[in-house]
């Protein structure tokens, strides 16, 4: 899968909330973790976070808003339930994007929101768990991105295997020369002529 995808969450105050977050998030291959404004106990948060993430994936803890920064050309995505937000089905992931949720008896605050290049929303009835949001979230990234077999028109697996990969041709500015109509290559003048 090319690009890279962070997720994180603003706001949080329970310790086993952001572990299971964190580790599903390193499960999917995150390329980061953060928080904004979070309150908890880290120490807490092995009792979920049974993978260690933090250990192996670079962690942020930001203060605020303000004082969040991602990679350059890092698209934002909140996830809420807004009437607007984009239905996951129908979201096209950015290659390289931030993926933030909300708080477990909230929402994102209108300024995370405003901040957002996309919001998008699970279409579910009601609010679910933090951890489970981010992980529809994350797998729903993976089986559109990723390079898997098509799914199969009845129930069951795959008929066929997954297509092989396609390199891609030679990338060249110069335009390629017709090598049908080139003349002979002459290092001296031709004899008998002026020079």
């Amino acid at each position: 899968m090319r690009g890279y995808f962070g997720v994180g969450v603003e706001g949080i105050s329970k310790a086993m909330n952001i572990g299971s977050l964190f580790r599903t998030a390193h499960a999917f291959g995150a390329s980061f973790v953060f928080t904004v404004a979070a309150s908890y106990k880290r120490k807490h948060m092995r009792h979920s976070d049974t993978s260690n993430a933090q250990g192996h994936v670079p962690f942020y803890d930001f203060p605020d808003m303000d004082a969040m920064m991602l990679p350059l050309g890092c698209d934002l995505v909140g996830i809420e339930l807004t009437d607007d937000a984009i239905e996951l089905p129908s979201f096209h992931h950015p290659k390289q994007a931030a993926y933030i949720l909300g708080p477990e008896k909230g929402s994102l605050s209108p300024e995370i929101l405003q901040r957002c290049a996309f919001t998008v929303k699970i279409p579910t009835k009601f609010c679910i768990n933090v951890g489970l949001a981010g992980a529809l979230v994350l797998y729903d990234r993976s089986i559109s991105m990723g390079r898997f077999a098509p799914r199969n028109t009845i129930p069951g697996g795959p008929i066929e295997g997954r297509a092989k990969h396609k390199h891609g041709g030679r990338y060249s500015r110069k335009p390629k020369a017709d090598l049908n109509n080139l003349e002979p290559y002459r290092s001296d003048p031709p004899l008998g002529g002026d020079a």
